[in-house]
Formats: C-alpha cells, structure tokens, sequence
C-alpha cells in the first residue's frame, strides 16, 4: 500500500466555471459581485478557540463583515426602502463559506431579530431601531421557542398582558415550560430581544405576538425582572451564545409591540387589520419565511463546502498498487468511491436549482410584486420542504465526505469534523425537519382538497381525464416541458430507456400523485376519529412530502437544462440530472416494483446504469465541483495546499 499524494493543479477549469454560472442561474451577476467582494482575509475560526475565545473572534468576525456590506445586506433601514429578499439570501450564502457560528450569529442579528423588527414592526420600530440593529450598536435576540414549546409556536407559555393603568404590556414567564430556550446572543452580547407569547387584553387572549424587550444595561448586567442564563458548551457552533431568558412581570411601553398586525389602540382596545384570528397568526409567521429560505441555502453550501474537499482529496490521494498502477490506484478511480461522492454531487446541483426558484418566489413575494395568498402560501411549503430536505442532505453528506477522507478527514484542522458538527443543528432550527415535512404533507392535502372535494375514485379519474397536466400538483417553470415528457411517458413507459428524460418525469410524479391521492383517501377514512388513526399516517406523510420535493427539485433541474445554451455544459448537466433521477429512483425501488411502476429487471438494471453514469463523470470531477463557484483558498484545509 503507498499512501503518496499526487500534488496536481487543483484549480478552476474552464468547465467549472461554465458550470457555476449555471448553477448560479437567474443569480448569476449578483453572486459573482458577491464572491468577489466578500472578505476572505478571515474565512476560519482556530479550532482550539475556547468557548469565550470563539465568542470573541465570532463578534468580531460579525463587525468586519457587517462593514463589508455582508449580514444586514437585504434589510430595509426604513419603511421607504425597497425589499431586496434576493440581497439577503445571497449574502448568508457567501457567510456559509467560512465559519458557520459566524453565519448563525449573523443570522440571528440580522436576519431573526432585525427580520422581526422590519417585517412585523411599523414605521416607528424600523426609523427607532433598524439604524443601531444594521450598525451591530444593538445586538439583540430572537426569543420564540421555549422549554416546553418548540415547533408548537401557537402552544407558547410566555405571557404579554396589556396593563390599562399604565399603559404598557407586561412580559411574563409563569411556569418553567415558558423560559426561552437555546436563543442565540441570549448568553453574552443580547441587549434586547424580540419576544413571542400570548397577547392578553382585558382577559383575552389574542393569539401569539411579539414585543421588543431590553434584557441588559450597556454594561451586560441583566435588568431588573430578566434572568439571563449560559448553554456553554454545544455540539457545534461554539461561537454562537445560546442561552435562555426568563421573564418576571418586565414592563415595556405600549409602543415596543410589533404591531403590524395587531396590537392595542391609543384607546387601549385590541385592533388588527387581520380579524381572523389563525389566519393572523399565519400572516405574522408566514412573513419570517427568509429565515427557512436562508438555512436552506446554508445547508447546501455546507453540502458543497464538503464535496468540494473530498472529491479534491479523492483525486489526490491514491492507494494499493494494481496492474497497471504501480503507484497506486487514485481513490476517484475506485467505483465505490465515485459512488459515494458522484450521485451526492449530483444532488447538490438538483438542490441548488431548486434553491435558485426559491429565492425568486420570495424575491416576487417579498420584493414588493403583486401576489396571491396561494402564492404565499406556496412559498412557505417549499421553503419547509426544501430546507429539511438540503440540511438533511448536508448532514448525511458531510459524514460520508468525512469518512471519504479517512484519518485526513478526522483532523480538526481540515474543517470537515467542524462543518459537520456545525451544520449538525440546521436540521433542527427554523422548524424541525420531520415536522416541516408533516407541514409541506398538510399543504398538498389541502390544495388536493380544494381541487377534488370529496370525488370518489370513480369522479376522481374522470375529472383527470377533463384536465391538462394534473393541476393538482403545483408545478414549476418546467411545467410545459415537463408535462410533454410525462404524456409521452405514459403512453409507453415500457419502451422507453433508463436514461429518457420522459421515463424519469414520468415515475417522478407517479409516485408523487399516487403517494398523495392514497394519503388523501386514508386522511378521509381517519377523519373524526381519535389521535391513533391520524397518528399510524405519519410515515406516509412523510413519503409524500419528499416525494413532491424531489419532482420540484427534478423540474428545477429539466428548467435550468433548458436555458443551457453551451453544449459542453448541457451534455454534463444531462449526465447529472440523469444520475440524480435514477439514484432517486433507485433509493424508492422497492415502491416502485411493489406498485408495478417498474419490472424488477429494470430495478435491477438501475444499478448498473448508475455505475456507468458514475464512470462517464469521473473525468469531470473537478469541473464538477469547481462548479460550486468556492474558490480553493476558501476551503482552508492543508492536506489540499500545494
């Protein structure tokens, strides 16, 4: 065995860089401004930091690239600007570059708190605090979730009672189950923070709102009524100061709630624009949905940053002499490591087209464009599905990179055990990623609802037959093409190759319709009854929900093949897209044979495709990665340095 490293140029090729403005897309111009402006002196933290030495570095991080017009990027200083979603989305993805606390603290200052104060504040909140909030003179907090209460943000003990008197609100945390909990900036450097609970006025309880509440003097010490505490150590993003806040009969001026939609009047009677009080609640939350779409977008530069290093080692590194190679086989030679790393690679692209539609939903949505409330509504299941499904796949990819890289990989100081512990808790924060999919499950019921009603199975297919394109499932920009495919797919599947464009669309939203129409009629069979009916349909739900992203995600890929104009780039792309489509479908074979969507001579056939797909892409590996438009200097590892 020889354990030799081939020092190649490991650099851009020109490929890559065809392929980046690719999978930049619509984004293009703008993330290359980005990258080239970004301040990359100080992209990683020391490993061997303490925890109050990382705390300091992360600050300090915060400021410089606060400076650099990166983390408040997007945010409106006052009621006058115009929303630039696009600004923000872009800007955290370049800070997913270097070190992740760095990325969540900004986060949580500009894009939690600050996002609070812009979208559920009014005038007098943006013009009073958004100038300090951007500037970092105002470090503040996002304090939603509690002990007793995470993903159930309607549950929330917190209490905010409007006192007539006075003419104030009184912020109350009453039981144990109401402390905020894991509330990043909370431990150190919090000087306020937004507030979510129960607004009460004259005995009533007017649903969940927020309010602005300073929690410590200039000096640190915590202010009368407010009790501070210290997480410390974590699984990750050691930089970041999550600790809990607990609240004892705080008063604040009336003024300090965000009441964009809702609050009390100068008359001291509750008003809201919005008098349906669910539908309130659903407003207020549906407008922090950058949030989702930020984390997502994190996720998969996380996924990239570690496919980029493991597929660069694994061109590098080589082992065990062969015939022919006495030197030593190089490890992308070997087919089971092309499997581990190719279809990941893959997918990566699939995800970062996705991502591309849904920056450009929230652009439309948010960016101050005339929209529907299904248009909103649409917006936040993708932003849940796509941000459980990309952190999902970054930690799993990032393991896989890991162990991709054997001892190397292991060493603090090749990054891939920090991102990996680091990234561990996107799957958790911005919504639990089983229980986003349960939501983006609970949408498509209800859109399948609204379009079928209560047709039986009879009904049900000869209304089919009078539509075009099945409307039921939400479609893309791909939608034209994509339902041409899956038309000619139907009449004869059999016929069709592994490899056909039209096979893939066609098994893609199979699965997806079929998953959905048997929810649907199970749904309607436990409706009424008690919790364990509805409970044993959880699993199913969840195959729903991917199902549904991972068509969303393929005719994100088919969309951005379309407007590929280089020949070069198209024939790769085509090659990934197949690649991704076939690993998909093999993953759920089992489905597919059990409901007689494919032979299990096909199923067994799959493999062997995805074999020779991954031996066609070997010689592209680095373009592909390159791809990921992250500059080598970027990944800060040392078994890459030349």
């Amino acid at each position: 065995m020889t354990v030799a490293m081939d020092r190649e140029h490991l650099t851009g090729t020109a490929l890559g860089a065809a392929l980046s403005r690719a999978l930049d897309g619509q984004f293009a111009d703008r993330r290359a401004d980005a990258r080239a402006s970004f301040p990359s002196g100080r992209l990683h933290r020391d490993p061997e930091q303490t925890i109050e030495q990382a705390r300091d570095w992360v600050l300090d991080r915060l400021a410089e690239l606060s400076d650099a017009g990166f983390g408040a990027a997007g945010i409106q200083t006052n009621a006058d600007d115009v929303p630039d979603p696009a600004a923000a989305v872009i800007a955290f993805e370049m800070l997913a570059h270097g070190d992740l606390s760095t990325l969540i603290k900004s986060g949580v200052q500009f894009g939690l708190f600050g996002g609070a104060v812009t979208n559920l504040g009014t005038r007098w909140h943006h013009d009073t605090f958004l100038p300090d909030i951007t500037s970092m003179k105002l470090l503040g907090c996002y304090a939603m979730t509690e002990l007793g209460h995470g993903s159930d943000v309607s549950g929330l003990e917190t209490t905010i009672t409007y006192i007539a008197e006075t003419d104030e609100y009184e912020v109350h945390s009453e039981t144990q189950g109401a402390t905020k909990a894991y509330i990043g900036n909370a431990a150190r450097d919090g000087r306020m923070a937004v507030v979510f609970g129960q607004l009460l006025v004259r005995g009533r309880n007017h649903g969940v709102h927020a309010i602005l509440v300073p929690i410590r003097d200039e000096a640190g010490a915590d202010l009368p009524g407010v009790t501070t505490s210290d997480h410390g150590g974590k699984g990750g993003l050691l930089g970041v100061d999550n600790g809990m806040l607990r609240f004892h009969r705080v008063r604040v001026p009336r003024r300090m709630l965000l009441d964009r939609y809702g609050g009390v009047d100068e008359n001291g009677q509750y008003a809201s624009p919005i008098a349906n009080p669910n539908r309130r609640f659903f407003t207020m939350l549906g407008t922090l949905v950058r949030g989702r779409v930020c984390i997502a977008a994190g996720g998969g530069i996380a996924a990239r940053r570690g496919l980029a290093i493991a597929t660069r080692y694994a061109l590098q590194r080589r082992q065990f002499e062969a015939p022919g190679h006495p030197d030593g086989v190089v490890l992308l030679d070997y087919l089971i490591h092309q499997r581990r790393l190719l279809p990941a690679i893959a997918r990566t692209y699939a995800l970062g087209f996705a991502q591309n539609g849904l920056t450009a939903a929230l652009v439309h949505i948010q960016g101050g464009a005339e929209h529907t409330e299904r248009e909103q509504r649409q917006l936040e299941t993708r932003a849940a599905g796509l941000k459980a499904l990309a952190t999902r796949f970054a930690n799993d990819t990032l393991q896989e990179c890991r162990e991709a890289c054997g001892g190397a990989g292991y060493m603090t100081e090749n990054r891939l055990v920090g991102l990996r512990a680091d990234a561990d808790i996107f799957a958790t924060f911005e919504g639990d990623n089983t229980v986003l999919l349960q939501l983006v499950a609970k949408a498509l019921l209800t859109d399948y609802k609204q379009v079928w009603g209560d047709l039986d199975r009879v009904g049900m297919v000869q209304a089919t037959a009078r539509m075009v394109g099945g409307t039921v499932l939400e479609r893309t920009a791909a939608n034209l093409v994509v339902d041409r495919l899956v038309a000619t797919a139907r009449r004869r599947p059999e016929e069709l190759t592994l490899v056909d464009r039209a096979w893939h669309a066609y098994l893609f939203t199979e699965r997806e319709q079929h998953a959905l129409e048997s929810l649907a009629r199970r749904m309607r069979r436990a409706s009424g009854r008690d919790f364990e009916s509805v409970n044993r349909l959880g699993d199913h739900m969840l195959f729903v929900a991917r199902a549904h992203l991972e068509r969303v995600m393929l005719e994100a890929f088919i969309a951005a093949i379309e407007v590929c104009d280089e020949p070069d780039v198209r024939a790769v792309l085509e090659r990934l897209c197949t690649l991704y489509a076939l690993t998909s479908i093999n993953d759920d074979r089992a489905w597919f044979t059990e409901h007689n969507r494919i032979s299990t001579g096909r199923a067994k056939a799959i493999g062997a495709q995805i074999n020779a797909l991954c031996a066609e892409l070997r010689p592209d590996a680095l373009a592909l990665v390159d791809g990921f438009g992250i500059p080598g200097s970027w990944l800060g590892t040392t078994f890459l340095e030349s």
